[in-house]
């Protein structure tokens, strides 16, 4: 039989384990804008910052992943254009915003949202010497609410101050 002091040396160790307001906490929303986005630069600023976001846009699945269905028909519509041998119509990391990917740190933060639409965009901090324009360290997510959840349905930047979006890249590659 335990005695009290027993007892009470149990109950403590568990609530230790627990924490005290872990009976309260709300579980982190996996599939909110605001937490992809974090995953995804979380993996990209990993190790040297070198690797860069394509793990985004690698293949079918990936883009199931991350992708609404709207862009994910847009990008096979633009890639069925392009001419066998040719480069596609992304020719450069989007997510990072770069040829060279360069991530040290990143801040997220959400500049719209609503019950089914969200925009994310993340300040990318590199271990080089900052872009000349400011704008170009920012890449904007658009998100929307799908069945299955919250999906990328354009993501948007700058190089040299000139804004680009992968929607629009997309479709301007089927005019050609």
């Amino acid at each position: 039989m335990l005695s009290r002091r027993a007892f009470a040396v149990s109950i403590i160790g568990l609530l230790g384990t627990v924490g005290p307001h872990a009976a309260f906490a709300e579980p982190a929303a996996a599939n909110d804008p605001v937490a992809i986005a974090t995953a995804i630069y979380t993996r990209v600023a990993k190790g040297k910052g070198d690797g860069g976001g394509g793990f985004v846009i690698v293949n079918a699945a990936a883009k199931a992943k991350y992708l609404s269905k709207a862009l994910i028909d847009l990008w096979a519509r633009a890639d069925a254009h392009t001419q066998k041998g040719d480069v596609g119509p992304i020719e450069f990391d989007p997510v990072t915003n770069s040829q060279d990917p360069d991530v040290k740190s990143f801040k997220v933060a959400a500049e719209k949202t609503d019950a089914d639409k969200a925009v994310i965009a993340v300040s990318i901090i590199g271990r080089r010497a900052p872009p000349k324009v400011a704008a170009d360290q920012v890449v904007r997510y658009d998100f929307v609410r799908e069945a299955t959840g919250w999906k990328i349905d354009d993501i948007r930047g700058a190089i040299d101050g000139e804004p680009w979006s992968v929607r629009k890249l997309l479709e301007e590659s089927l005019k050609y």
